[in-house]
């Protein structure tokens, strides 16, 4: 289990420009739905995207903190 702000955290580790919306989509603190804005997105296909956000998701995805994500990125302007 990992709590919203912690889950945050590690988005803003690897993207410190993000902002990060997190739902608890179960109550058990490892189903979410993530909305990622950040100007780090730029010229990057979704894929690239989603990829840099599960990078930095990877020691929660790993060790079971997290179990699901559903995630949603949006470039933001600079």
């Amino acid at each position: 289990m990992i709590d919203n702000d912690a889950l945050a955290a590690l988005i803003r580790e690897s993207i410190p420009d993000a902002e990060v919306e997190i739902v608890d989509r179960t109550g058990t603190m490892d189903h979410f739905n993530v909305t990622v804005r950040s100007a780090a997105f730029k010229g990057r296909t979704l894929v690239q995207q989603h990829q840099l956000v599960y990078g930095a998701l990877r020691s929660a995805l790993r060790d079971g903190r997290v179990h699901a994500v559903e995630l949603k990125t949006v470039h933001r302007e600079e």
